[in-house]
């Protein structure tokens, strides 16, 4: 199933019905043709409802907005004079993280009273909950903070390493904290001691990154092929080698998607081109070999049993594997 859309995706995802595509006009675009409008000017960030029930998204028009079919857009939060610049939704606490500017924002869909807003000394790049939905990392420059989702006066366990830390992310025991780098390199965190990781070699920025294999990979963008990094046992990578698979010289892979529990694995680069692989294997299955413009949105479905895409003439697909 191929579409051609008249705007740059922002975001493509799964929710529980098949896949939705966010988009810099402001619309959502469901799997059956459905389209929401969510955002007056563009979708700048998105993750899946708590629910599974769409996706809900963060805009330069500084509102957080949930789309689902058939239904009207519905605002949940709002900040002002701000851009929402990263978003995060935790199906086991209900709960979306969100930020703007310097501040960290935390609501619950099912209370409209309850929000809580953190502040950082920078501008926070991305947010991510832990495994359970009860903590969030929040990355910054200069490093990542740890908060309590619902405690309203804390202060956060800062984990420092100089630099731009551009996104960031929980291993799935919840046990690492990952950062990706302006200056294409990854940063680590051991939690229980705050060891550092330092995961570098990379030819260009690592624009994302995901867990497989019930956790034990992690894999990221950045490289000629897609760099996996052994998270197996209490010391994650630490003294160990990362290894490549997909490598192709002539082409760099732009973003990388996986679901957690499956062993699949998806890439799409900056040639056009779009496959899913086993690591354990050593063959690339091209569910997009035509070459085109660079992939700039890629989502693994939860069965790891479709794959979606855009690139960034607008051109989107979602492939049945």
């Amino acid at each position: 199933m191929n579409f051609d859309f008249d705007a740059q995706v922002t975001a493509a995802l799964f929710d529980s019905t098949g896949a939705v595509f966010a988009l810099g006009d402001g619309s959502v675009r469901f799997e059956d043709g459905t389209t929401v409008q969510a955002h007056d000017g563009a979708v700048l960030c998105a993750a899946v409802h708590p629910t599974g029930d769409g996706i809900v998204t963060g805009g330069d028009d500084g509102q957080v907005v949930w789309s689902r079919r058939g239904e009207d857009a519905m605002v949940l939060a709002t900040a002002k004079n701000q851009w929402i610049d990263s978003i995060d939704a935790s199906a086991a606490s209900g709960l979306v993280a969100f930020s703007s500017g310097r501040t960290l924002s935390v609501i619950d869909p099912k209370d409209a009273g309850f929000r809580r807003d953190f502040q950082h000394e920078r501008t926070v790049s991305g947010v991510a909950f832990d495994p359970k939905g009860r903590r969030i990392a929040a990355s910054t420059y200069g490093g990542a903070a740890l908060w309590y989702a619902r405690i309203e006066k804390q202060q956060p366990v800062k984990l420092a390493w100089a630099g731009s830390h551009t996104a960031v992310a929980f291993s799935p025991d919840g046990a690492f904290v990952v950062t990706t780098m302006q200056d294409s390199q990854l940063h680590g965190w051991r939690l229980k001691d705050a060891k550092n990781l330092r995961m570098g070699g990379y030819p260009s920025k690592v624009r994302s990154l995901a867990f497989l294999a019930n956790g034990q990979l992690l894999a990221t963008s950045g490289a000629q092929g897609a760099v996996l990094w052994p998270f197996i046992g209490s010391n994650g990578p630490m003294g160990r080698e990362a290894t490549e698979i997909g490598y192709d010289d002539a082409t760099l892979v732009n973003l990388v998607s996986a679901q957690t529990e499956h062993g699949l694995l998806a890439a799409g680069l900056t040639d056009g081109r779009v496959w899913v692989a086993h690591p354990a294997s050593h063959g690339l299955n091209f569910v997009k070999a035509e070459k085109g413009p660079s992939i700039v949105a890629l989502s693994l479905s939860p069965a790891a049993d479709k794959v979606a895409w855009a690139d960034e003439g607008g051109a989107a697909g979602v492939a049945i594997l």
